[in-house]
């Protein structure tokens, strides 16, 4: 997963795969041709401080600036759904299964890798604003066997700031997905598979985005719950706030509710877990139609779980990332805490990504900043966020894991979709920053 996934580079979902996107979204801005006016377009808001950030979005514009990605990136399908105050903008195009035609909507179901972080964050601070864990209790509290566990803390956990080496990045975890993808998982096997590794620092001295830090999260919250991390789910957020098309499906389950997207990718699950580039011979080959992408859909995602094994739609996401940064989920004193969490990684500057509880936050230029969690899996990549200063929310999810160009697909559409919805400064498009782990 880039985690991602939700794992994320598939599990990349990741802060790192955010920064990625995010960092370019301004530079990209001189290369994306302005909207054109249209009889279609709606106009865009003013602000007592100014003139607002958002344009006036152009549908069809959005349609064929979405369009002509799809088409550069080879995305068999694919979905950008934009709600403004201006009005709702769905973007649905390309097919979700290869070799047919069975266009993508909202309601189609995808596996969303890291954007499950989202949900388990949730849960996690729900039980400690209900006072049944503390964000400084180290995790030595509740887990035994933890390297540095006594040292490591909760609120480390959920900011991927504790050191703990990513299983998803192990050498030998692609090749064993690759070897049985129907292998069912437990969480206590992924995390032997990070723990093996020596710690990349010391807790709370630096940044990693590692889904073995959201394993850990999902067994805290089955310890102090009492109850399935997918119940928990069910019960505290997803019912309540009436989204009965996500779960969390059952570590022996491989199938995705209909209707669904199937999920591609070139190669082997290593093109997602870490940062591989696709070969000369693979990308000339895939584009000469000779190479067919694998099929992903049925893998068994045990291995991701918390971290980023759910499935949702388009509609379901946008409707979750509305509530949760809204502050429907959390009361307001915690909200706040939440809203803060984000901060920037040791020795970062404050304009960089910031990742916090479960979630990251990016200001793309004056009077709009979006909280947003990206996703990626062998089969997946999606990106869901919300400007609540704006009301605008965007959720992108894609068949194709990464371009043949190494580009996560969602990220390009983001840029995409970003540049068709706000007045972003023109300048040099930035160097990408290296990216962190899954």
């Amino acid at each position: 997963m880039r985690p991602g996934v939700g794992p994320c580079r598939s599990l990349r979902g990741r802060a790192s795969l955010a920064a990625c996107a995010v960092l370019l979204l301004a530079g990209c801005a001189a290369h994306t041709a302005p909207a054109s006016p249209a009889p279609a377009a709606v106009a865009a808001t003013t602000t007592s401080a100014g003139p607002s950030p958002v344009r006036t979005i152009d549908p069809a514009a959005l349609r064929a600036a979405v369009e002509a990605t799809v088409r550069e990136l080879m995305i068999p399908g694919a979905v950008v759904e934009v709600r403004t105050p201006q009005g709702d903008f769905t973007t649905a195009v390309g097919t979700t299964e290869r070799a047919t035609e069975v266009p993508p909507g909202t309601d189609t179901h995808v596996r969303i890798a890291s954007i499950t972080k989202t949900l388990t964050a949730a849960v996690v601070v729900q039980l400690g604003q209900e006072g049944k864990l503390r964000f400084d209790d180290p995790v030595s509290t509740y887990i035994q066997g933890v390297p540095d566990g006594d040292h490591i803390t909760v609120a480390q956990l959920l900011t991927m700031r504790s050191g703990l080496y990513g299983y998803t990045n192990d050498p030998g975890f692609a090749a064993t997905l690759d070897a049985d993808p129907g292998k069912v998982w437990t969480p206590q096997e992924v995390l032997a598979i990070g723990f093996a590794h020596p710690p990349l620092f010391p807790p709370g001295a630096g940044y990693d985005y590692s889904n073995t830090n959201y394993a850990l999260l999902g067994l805290i919250v089955e310890k102090v719950d009492g109850r399935p991390l997918a119940q928990a789910y069910r019960d505290r957020l997803l019912g309540p706030l009436g989204l009965a098309q996500s779960s969390l499906p059952a570590s022996t389950d491989t199938s995705i509710p209909d209707p669904y997207s199937h999920g591609y990718m070139y190669g082997g699950s290593a093109y997602a877990m870490v940062d591989s580039e696709y070969p000369p011979d693979v990308q000339a080959a895939a584009r000469a139609g000779t190479l067919q992408p694998t099929d992903y859909t049925h893998q068994n995602s045990s291995y991701a779980t918390a971290a980023g094994g759910a499935i949702s739609t388009a509609d379901d996401l946008a409707a979750w990332i509305e509530a949760l940064v809204g502050g429907e989920v959390f009361d307001a004193d915690v909200q706040r805490r939440w809203l803060d969490s984000p901060q920037p990684a040791p020795g970062q500057p404050a304009t960089a990504p910031q990742y916090g509880y479960g979630i990251e936050r990016q200001t793309f230029t004056p009077g709009a900043t979006m909280y947003f969690h990206f996703g990626e899996m062998p089969g997946y990549n999606l990106f869901a966020g919300h400007d609540p200063g704006n009301d605008i929310t965007v959720v992108i999810w894609s068949n194709l894991t990464v371009g043949l160009d190494g580009r996560q697909t969602a990220n390009a559409l983001l840029i995409t979709a970003v540049n068709q919805i706000y007045t972003l400064p023109q300048q040099a498009e930035p160097a990408a920053p290296p990216t962190t782990t899954r």
